[in-house]
């Protein structure tokens, strides 16, 4: 590295920035690797250009630069600019956490709503078939049967103080309308739920974070190897205690 001029290392790393081969990540990198490249990686021109790079609707003012460094400059906004797209990113989940709840609250009325009419349509099937009983039941009046069912058929009709065939072509109505009602609700339902479903997996997807998810990992890993070099080590002494 010493054979190189100091100013075409410069050139190196301008060039390197400025058709994008080079981040501020790799320029950081670079500065660890020896004391020229730290030196370099620090100068002013090379981080002016990251600025115009990575934030080119916001040039740094004058002022802004009397008393900084291009790369003190460049850390300022960067910590900024991460702040910013957390805070929209908490928004987002934000947002989509509260459609979510409203989904549970949409399911929740359409299962009322479905017990509601479950219940309305038990109801009315009950009516339904007791009237059905005493139509019947008028019909067999006028048949020769023993006393004893006769009156028992007699008692039922004079109970039903309405018109049975009135009121039971009323009640087949309601109940094909109440499994109208349930069928329309049943799908509303499945529609609900799935919606809810795809809103919790794309707020899985925001909140999903890779190095967490490893650094979990790697704890996982390390309680297992402290386990199995217990183990070892218990096992170890058994064999020990046996031979004594």
């Amino acid at each position: 590295m010493s054979s190189l001029p100091r100013e075409l290392w410069t050139k190196i790393l301008e060039i390197g920035i400025q058709n994008n081969g080079l981040t501020y990540k790799d320029l950081c990198c670079i500065s660890i690797s020896c004391r020229l490249l730290h030196r370099l990686s620090s100068e002013d021109s090379l981080w002016n250009h990251l600025l115009s790079i990575d934030f080119p609707l916001s040039p740094p003012s004058s002022s802004y630069l009397a008393y900084r460094t291009s790369k003190t400059v460049y850390s300022l906004k960067f910590v900024r600019d991460k702040e910013r797209k957390n805070a929209a990113h908490r928004r987002i989940v934000l947002r989509k956490e509260s459609q979510i709840v409203e989904h549970y609250r949409k399911l929740l009325v359409f299962q009322t709503q479905l017990s509601r009419e479950k219940s309305k349509a038990i109801e009315t099937s009950t009516e339904l078939s007791h009237l059905r009983r005493v139509r019947e039941a008028s019909v067999a009046l006028n048949v020769w049967q023993p006393e004893v069912v006769r009156g028992r058929q007699k008692q039922m009709v004079e109970q039903c103080v309405v018109p049975a065939e009135s009121r039971i072509r009323a009640l087949e109505m309601e109940l094909r309308l109440c499994k109208q009602q349930i069928l329309g609700l049943e799908k509303s339902h499945r529609d609900e739920q799935r919606r809810l479903d795809t809103a919790e997996e794309e707020l899985e997807s925001m909140k999903y974070h890779p190095l967490r998810k490893n650094e979990h990992n790697v704890r996982e890993n390390e309680h297992k190897v402290k386990r199995k070099k217990l183990k070892s080590c218990h096992s170890s002494k058994s064999v020990e205690l046996d031979d004594r």
